[in-house]
């Protein structure tokens, strides 16, 4: 059976939690409601269980020792997958904000307006309806640490879109264009709920400091804890101590680091278990560990291992991070809840054979809840489904279903680009190869002349996804302008759609070379009036010069321009603008004569 739905269109400000009233009147009524209630399970009452759900960056299906992985050391984990029940045949998109689009709203990524990592396709729209703008809906406190990677600005935020509690980076990795300028992994500054911060530590262990903070803070209430590492994701970096033992027995030295980062992880994953055991929470928390898509640096080439080095652990499958083949997208999903505190709990110590994805892990965690979508939420069909009966009833069947992938890291979606149409037997890949996943875990016999009626099957079911795709692929995601909750809005050139030939400087290192590249921000002006904008080269803590002599912005349908004196660290212009959608281009001319687009822009709306 096909999962695909047509997405509907909803507005930020339609986007409201619409609470059960329940009327009683007198005692007789509430009598009876009480020896109901008395009978009913621990959800139904409203004692709902906690949800920790952890996902890694970069980390992929081998990067686990217990997946067969016999270099990389991971206790910590090794012992959640024996406590948990694992899901073996789970799928992600190959990249980075894709899946954290489709993990948060149980939808195709796409459908979200997210299917790159940069160039305004990485922004999620505020329409969708998020695991935790749910979960908060239903009481729940909700906190979000480490890595968001859909949207740096109004009403784009983890703050907007359903988090109570936001401690994170900027960007989709330390060191980008939109994080803290000179982050390096240690002894950093990110942002708390919107404010920066300088925190001490390496930041994977900010991450979990902070996620443990916030859950002792909430160990009375129920809590959604959502922790998103940015390791293992590059740059590879770590402390000494993490990686020198892989060195030493014969790892080469950046994946030794990409290891020593998996590895740290895993102590930290060990911490959080045990302080859930020691705030005796274990039995009520839902505990889910995944990862966002293949390995970025687990699997290295085939010359290394003809030198006697390390060539890494794949679990037998082709191809990594980007990757149409299962090496790609296929992840570990663990899912842990002994329960007999608040709820009936999962079995745990079992693999789950059924094909499933991040799209169903919403409505899995909902229905283990008890938490109903909110009524508003109707007009986003979901594309995932849950698992809870399954997770409590291992005979309890799963309906067939043709699940769908793709790499589209381009500003438009390309037909058949990069894509996988699965079942559980079977694989598509780019329309053209057949693999019978089976009998062929490794992908390495191309069997579509053999199989004709399923290649036709498999096809029709891909046209009919990407037609459904298609309001999606049409629609442009905006940055809000004027917003009061967010003074002054900082677009940043990792967002923008890029104009003419070149690149996309979204890394501080491609901002630090001053590529002469262009581009604009699709920007939605809420209120009317006048807005005060401010060009920048560079960030404006950093107080640097412009190093422009003309600036020029075109915005609203019309163009101002101003000289720029030397030495000066901006280009300001006053805008009378009106409410409604629109683009924000800039050009800054540079001594040399040649020209770019500003880096960062700041735009306030003015009183």
């Amino acid at each position: 059976m096909k999962q695909f739905n047509v997405a509907g269109r909803q507005s930020r400000r339609e986007k409201e939690d619409l609470p059960m009233r329940i009327t009683l009147t007198g005692c007789l009524c509430l009598i009876p409601l009480l020896l109901l209630c008395s009978a009913l399970p621990a959800e139904s009452q409203g004692r709902r269980p906690n949800v920790v759900l952890i996902m890694t960056d970069d980390q992929g299906y081998g990067d686990i020792a217990a997946h067969g992985n016999s270099m990389i050391r991971t206790p910590n984990l090794d012992d959640l997958h024996g406590q948990s029940m694992r899901f073996t045949d789970f799928h992600v998109d190959p990249t980075c904000s894709p899946t954290r689009a489709a993990l948060l709203s149980g939808r195709y990524s796409t459908r979200t307006g997210v299917w790159h990592t940069i160039l305004g396709r990485s922004l999620m729209d505020s329409s969708e309806r998020t695991l935790a703008e749910e979960l908060k809906g239903a009481g729940y406190r909700t906190g979000m640490f480490g890595k968001w990677h859909l949207g740096e600005n109004y009403p784009l935020r983890p703050l907007d879109q359903g988090f109570d509690e936001v401690v994170r980076h900027g960007g989709g990795g330390v060191g980008q264009g939109p994080d803290w300028w000179g982050n390096d992994y240690f002894d950093d500054t990110y942002w708390r709920n919107g404010n920066p911060e300088a925190f001490k530590g390496y930041c994977t262990d900010v991450w979990f400091r902070e996620a443990m903070r916030f859950i002792d803070a909430n160990k009375e209430r129920p809590f959604f804890c959502y922790l998103s590492t940015n390791a293992p994701h590059g740059p590879l970096n770590v402390a000494e101590r993490w990686s020198a033992p892989y060195v030493e027995k014969g790892v080469a030295p950046n994946q030794a680091k990409f290891y020593g980062m998996i590895e740290n992880i895993d102590s930290n994953v060990g911490i959080l278990l045990r302080k859930l055991d020691e705030l005796g929470l274990t039995k009520d928390t839902i505990f889910v560990f995944m990862t966002d898509n293949g390995t970025a640096a687990g699997r290295v080439d085939r010359q290394r291992k003809k030198n006697g080095q390390w060539a890494g652990f794949n679990a037998g499958m082709r191809g990594n991070k980007g990757s149409e083949y299962d090496g790609g997208h296929r992840v570990p999903c663990y899912v842990r809840w002994p329960g007999g505190g608040i709820g009936g709990g999962v079995g745990g110590g079992r693999d789950e054979d059924s094909l499933a994805a991040h799209i169903d892990v919403l409505p899995t965690l909902l229905e283990l809840c008890g938490v109903s979508r909110a009524t508003n939420a109707g007009t986003l069909p979901l594309d995932g489904v849950s698992f809870a009966a399954r997770l409590r009833d291992p005979k309890r069947a799963m309906p067939e279903r043709t699940l769908f992938v793709h790499s589209q890291r381009l500003r438009e979606p390309v037909k058949w680009r990069k894509s996988a149409v699965m079942t559980k037997r079977w694989r598509l890949v780019n329309g053209k190869e057949l693999f019978d996943i089976r009998a062929d875990p490794g992908q390495a016999k191309n069997v579509a002349a053999a199989h004709p009626p399923v290649v036709t099957q498999l096809t029709r079911a891909y046209d009919e996804w990407w037609q459904s795709l298609t309001p999606a692929i049409e629609r442009t995601v905006h940055i809000g302008l004027g917003s009061d909750a967010e003074a002054t809005t900082v677009l940043h050139a990792h967002d923008w759609h890029r104009i003419g030939p070149g690149g996309c400087p979204w890394s501080q290192v491609h901002i630090k070379k001053g590529l002469p590249l262009h581009g604009q921000w699709s920007v939605d002006v809420y209120r009317a009036g006048t807005y005060q904008v401010e060009l920048r080269r560079w960030p404006r803590h950093l107080d640097a010069s412009v190093e422009a002599t003309h600036a020029e912005i075109q915005l609203g349908g019309k163009s101002h321009e101003t000289a720029v004196e030397a030495g000066a660290t901006h280009a300001t212009f006053n805008i009378e603008l009106g409410a409604g959608r629109t683009t924000l281009r800039t050009i800054l001319t540079m001594p040399d004569g040649k020209t770019r687009s500003a880096y960062y822009v700041y735009v306030t709306r003015m009183p």
